[in-house]
């Protein structure tokens, strides 16, 4: 995380309103609830799992076994199950 020059961002009153509590520190801010994202939107890897769950579920269904799905997409036994048998 890149540090900034709160005078480079900031209007000067606030930046006169935050330094009578804090000055010469660093200060983190936080993002908004509503900014936040979930694992994996921005980089794809939630949709490629989701994709991959749905996949064991189906062979599953098929027939495959707990211990040949585990096997074959490199999961634990554990896992597998969570996956086969979530809605």
């Amino acid at each position: 995380m890149a540090s900034r020059n709160a005078t480079a961002v900031l209007p000067e009153r606030l930046l006169t309103e935050i330094q009578k509590y804090v000055q010469g520190e660093t200060l983190y801010i936080p993002k908004t609830k509503s900014s936040y994202k979930k694992w994996g939107t921005c980089t794809g890897s939630r949709k490629l799992i989701a994709e991959r769950n749905q996949l064991i579920k189906q062979l599953f269904q098929k027939g495959k076994t707990i211990a040949q799905l585990s096997d074959e997409h490199f999961l634990s036994i554990e896992s597998i199950k969570k996956i086969v048998y979530s809605r």
